[in-house]
């Protein structure tokens, strides 16, 4: 079990827990009512330590290496998934995964980030960044699941698109924005649920749809709070003061009116129950198809683009003061 910085009280109540129960085994001591008392006080400093948790730290959470990937999700949700391959342009990106999938005996099409879950498989994956060819297989993916009208699910998690020179000779941000394109057209259902990271061009690139859901431990932003923090203090230092200032939270997109709910996790996180948290998920996505689907195709493409064309915060401003008279526009004043 790995714990995070902030979850360091809990660590020590493990690690006794772990004590007593050698003890126990050991010497053939009933210890049950002494193991009772530090599971109870336990839970309780669990309790505690997440009723209470920081942007920063859930920005921790987002990236906790036992959290669940699209893979686990897949396989936990679906009776059956058949993972395709390639964008039919250059390559199969590994960082993305999707394909058909038997959710509550329905086909479905899932399209996610997978980062992998060691080392090598990290590597493999490429951590969760996609290349061009990733969202155009995406596209595809999309594509298919319109011609033979499935649903379109993705799960998103990802430190941002792969920022790399080959990325963008091959097209990374016209990948991206074609995909927003498509998506806003596309006529059949899409749900979005960010899962764990939605950093950037790298998350919408999947994450335009009818509802778009967060886990309660993830964050979404223009920016990660590191990268955020080297520009304006130019240094890392400054991180959690600049997670606090963007406002990436479930809570505040969710205030913002950016996404349209909080799917809640397990006490500790999804890492510290997946199976259960596969299910508050599962749950979630049967309940939401259900309510857009009998939808008409026209009725919810039109709502689907006014819901984005609302987004954003303005100010309107009527009094607009007068011009600045510079000194060359009093030089040149005189002259006439």
């Amino acid at each position: 079990m790995i714990f995070l910085e902030f979850e360091k009280p809990l660590a020590s109540l493990y690690e006794q827990l772990e004590k007593l129960k050698e003890i126990g085994e050991a010497g053939d001591i009933d210890v049950s009512s002494q193991i009772s008392v530090f599971e109870e006080k336990i839970s309780e400093k669990r309790k505690e330590i997440y009723s209470n948790l920081s942007g920063w730290e859930r920005v921790q959470l987002s990236r906790h290496p036992e959290r669940p990937y699209t893979l686990f999700y897949t396989n936990k949700m679906c009776d059956r998934f058949i993972e395709l391959h390639g964008d039919r342009h250059f390559q199969d990106d590994k960082a993305i995964v999707g394909g058909l999938a038997t959710l509550n005996g329905q086909t479905v099409v899932i399209i996610g980030h997978q980062k992998g879950i060691n080392t090598k498989m990290r590597q493999y994956r490429n951590f969760g960044m996609a290349n061009p060819e990733g969202y155009r297989k995406a596209l595809r993916l999309m594509k298919l699941a319109e011609r033979f009208n499935f649903p379109v699910i993705t799960l998103i998690d990802t430190p941002g698109a792969f920022p790399g020179i080959e990325a963008e000779e091959r097209g990374q941000a016209e990948a991206i924005a074609r995909n927003l394109f498509e998506m806003a057209q596309l006529r059949v259902p899409i749900i979005c649920v960010i899962i764990g990271e939605g950093a950037s061009g790298g998350a919408i690139g999947i994450g335009l749809g009818d509802r778009v859901f967060m886990l309660e431990n993830t964050w979404y932003s223009v920016i990660s709070p590191e990268s955020c923090s080297s520009i304006l203090w130019r240094s890392w230092d400054y991180k959690e003061r600049a997670a606090e200032a963007l406002k990436l939270t479930a809570d505040n997109m969710f205030s913002a009116g950016l996404i349209d709910g909080i799917i809640k996790e397990p006490i500790g996180g999804a890492h510290s129950n997946p199976d259960e948290m596969a299910e508050l998920l599962k749950a979630k996505i049967i309940e939401t198809l259900a309510e857009i689907q009998p939808i008409d195709p026209e009725v919810r493409i039109l709502e689907r683009i006014e819901k984005y064309s609302k987004m954003g915060v303005y100010e309107e401003v009527f009094d607009v003061p007068a011009p600045i008279e510079t000194a060359a526009s009093n030089k040149s004043s005189k002259k006439k």
